[in-house]
């Protein structure tokens, strides 16, 4: 199942509240389904517990049912509905007149208070919304073929105390948010707090897995530079034992030249406090600083 079924499948554990909320739920719903004409009304989904909880949903807003065509079809689940009288309710309940063209609005009358706009909210999150997996990316959003729907939910949105972005794809019109704090608080407010902690759970594992790999990538650079480093040291060593022998050079760049090549892996820090006696690490690096200045002012042997 995916993360959207997931949050679907909590939604669908509340309960649909009284008439106002179911109504505004429902309201939600037909807005952003496939199809909701003055004809025809056809929800499509492959959610199993929203197909179970609209039968509940319709029972409780408008006094009948609305079941699927197929209940044991296999794969996404058709709801359709062309009786006229059940679409005369349908259409007065929410302040439309059935015989004269429907204009895709939303009736505020009917979404008032707050919890019914959550409802409303909800509803449109059921049929046109979903949510990315927060283990791949933060994304959420609300799909609707009409224009002014997704408008007026913005300004929904916005008196909830939410900012979605607003974009169009393949002429639908989309809400979204990119935020994982937006999404969490949406999540929240329609009825899936338990998802919206999954979000903050698995924000933190990525801050703490970035923190991590930060620290990795750096402990990397610094011991790259460490080996690098030593590397150039020993050459030169090498290069000065071959062209001089190291008994010529001054008693502590000599046994810094012999402690260096018996700890090719050691840091800086590491070498100086092996040192006999102990060194600071700034007194080391000077010596080994003036062991490469030697080997570099060795000249090049001719070639016949």
């Amino acid at each position: 199942m995916s993360f959207s079924s997931d949050v679907k499948e909590e939604l669908c554990r509340s309960d649909t509240g009284d008439r106002g909320c179911a109504l505004a739920e429902c309201y939600g719903i037909l807005l952003y389904c496939n199809t909701f004409s003055r004809d025809e009304l056809r929800i499509i989904t492959a959610s199993r517990p929203f197909a179970a909880r609209i039968p509940r949903l319709f029972r409780r807003a408008f006094g009948f049912e609305l079941t699927p065509e197929d209940p044991d079809a296999r794969g996404k689940l058709t709801f359709v509905l062309k009786d006229t009288q059940k679409l005369d309710t349908i259409f007065e309940a929410f302040g439309y007149e059935r015989d004269r063209a429907l204009a895709h609005h939303i009736n505020l009358a009917v979404i008032e208070e707050d919890a019914h706009r959550q409802s409303f909210i909800r509803g449109a999150f059921f049929s046109g919304g979903s949510v990315t997996s927060p283990e791949k990316r933060y994304h959420l959003e609300l799909v609707t073929a009409h224009y002014y729907v997704s408008g007026e939910t913005h300004a929904i949105l916005l008196d909830l105390g939410f900012a979605p972005k607003a974009a169009t794809r393949k002429g639908n019109y989309i809400l979204y948010f990119k935020q994982s704090e937006s999404i969490e608080d949406f999540l929240t407010a329609i009825g899936a707090p338990l998802s919206a902690m999954e979000i903050m759970s698995a924000k933190v594992i990525k801050e703490m897995r970035n923190s991590v790999n930060r620290k990795v990538n750096c402990d990397n650079a610094n011991i790259s530079k460490t080996v690098e480093a030593a590397q150039e040291q020993i050459d030169a060593i090498n290069r000065l034992q071959a062209e001089y022998g190291l008994d010529k050079l001054p008693e502590k760049l000599r046994d810094t030249a012999a402690a260096r090549l018996e700890n090719p892996e050691l840091s800086l820090t590491e070498l100086a406090s092996a040192m006999r006696p102990p060194v600071s690490r700034s007194c080391l690096n000077h010596r080994l600083r003036k062991l490469v200045e030697l080997a570099e002012g060795i000249s090049a042997p001719e070639r016949g």
